[in-house]
């Protein structure tokens, strides 16, 4: 009886070897590299942060993520097949394994962070809710609300934000609820509501959309924290480590000035924090299953954070956002990354 005991503990001993390498080998870096290209989920159109451009390009700072990403994996940032998802779509896409990261202006939250298969990889644009009305409307307070209809975006934190607020300060309203933005927006400019909320990045962005963007105004009303970040599967510790440290590469090396424009020249700096970053020293990029220069690649071929914010939704975009929140920490903002060492 002892020996066919002990047989079965081996046969399943050997099962879990085998199904530990079976999970090996369909790894998700595993199967971008034998894809040849990264399957990365994005808004179906968020100007300044993943918006196709008059020849179908997209371009966005979400969209830059993914490129920086496939620069790590392929040094190559063009590897990508952009899929366009709406609200209620992108966490089925995500759990489905129809894309291999959301980067799709997604707020971290408890509930979806544990309890729904997803993992957040980091925060990449700090957001807060907010209100857009028309001027004529004449209010300049979203506590001047009252019994207003108000149109917003189901199957989001958004949803949820505005029945709090509007409940915490005892105000009746009307949601006006669509599953898609252009269903959204349609129905503000057709006046089928007084009021618009998503977050305030959204707003700037969608105000420019709006034929004479004089005509409407965010309200100054900042309602919640909006963390917003690239999103994998749970499971993977490998990936979800790929996708974190290629956010962290980027804003380190804004904190340490290396750009797009000089990353070469700065191989040869005697700065240690610099030398590790590019690769020249340590083995960092074999700890997560990359090459030594993942982050170089990542840098010449996308740019740091910083320039990233400034082309898409900053100073050097038609959306003029400051940098506020999203500046470096030690610019006085909320943009951290843990040292490469």
């Amino acid at each position: 009886m002892k020996y066919w005991f002990a047989g079965c503990l081996a046969l399943l001993a050997g099962a879990g070897q085998l199904a530990d390498q079976a999970s090996a080998q369909t790894s998700t870096l595993d199967t971008v590299k034998s894809r040849g290209q990264l399957q990365c989920g994005v808004n179906t159109g968020l100007a300044g942060f993943s918006a196709p451009d008059d020849s179908g390009t997209w371009k966005g700072l979400d969209v830059d993520l993914c490129r920086a990403v496939s620069a790590a994996i392929f040094k190559d940032a063009n590897k990508i097949k952009f899929v366009p998802l709406t609200a209620k779509e992108r966490f089925t896409a995500l759990q489905s394994g129809e894309i291999d990261v959301l980067s799709r202006n997604t707020t971290w939250t408890m509930s979806r962070d544990t309890s729904a298969g997803l993992s957040f990889a980091g925060i990449n644009y700090f957001d807060g809710q907010g209100f857009m009305v028309k001027k004529s409307l004449d209010v300049v307070s979203a506590k001047e609300l009252s019994g207003a209809s108000i149109c917003v975006q189901t199957g989001t934190t958004t949803e949820l934000n505005l029945a709090d607020y509007f409940r915490s300060n005892k105000i009746e309203y009307d949601p006006v609820v669509f599953e898609k933005l252009p269903e959204v927006l349609a129905a503000y400019n057709a006046g089928r509501c007084d009021a618009f909320t998503t977050d305030v990045s959204q707003l700037y962005s969608i105000r420019l959309t709006l034929g004479n963007a004089a005509d409407h105004i965010v309200l100054p009303e900042i309602i919640s924290k909006e963390p917003l970040g690239p999103v994998v599967r749970q499971g993977d510790a490998q990936w979800a480590n790929i996708v974190r440290w290629t956010l962290y590469a980027m804003i380190n090396a804004e904190e340490l000035a290396v750009t797009q424009a000089n990353v070469d020249q700065m191989k040869d700096s005697k700065n240690p924090e610099i030398r590790r970053l590019l690769g020249v020293e340590g083995e960092f990029g074999q700890a997560i299953g990359l090459d030594n220069d993942w982050a170089y690649q990542i840098i010449k071929l996308v740019g740091n954070y910083g320039e990233s914010f400034d082309r898409n939704v900053g100073a050097g975009s038609p959306l003029g956002i400051a940098r506020g929140q999203n500046a470096l920490w030690k610019d006085g903002g909320l943009q951290y990354a843990p040292p490469i060492r």
